[in-house]
């Protein structure tokens, strides 16, 4: 996964275009690190998967 393809990911998730995202897990680095370079960072879960997988979805209020 490049960082285009990640930022525009993380796009649609915050404007709700899709509810989430399933992140394989050999694009998962590559994908956190632009991820935590959002401000808007919290508002995003990611929910671990059996075999190393991420969904990833947008909420509404920030995790603490």
């Amino acid at each position: 996964m490049n960082k285009e393809l990640a930022e525009e990911i993380l796009d649609q998730l915050m404007k709700r275009e899709i509810e989430s995202y399933r992140v394989k897990k050999e694009d998962f680095l590559a994908f956190r690190t632009e991820l935590v370079k959002r401000e808007d960072f919290k508002h995003y879960k990611g929910i671990a998967e059996i075999g190393g997988d991420v969904t990833y979805k947008y909420m509404d209020e920030p995790r603490s």
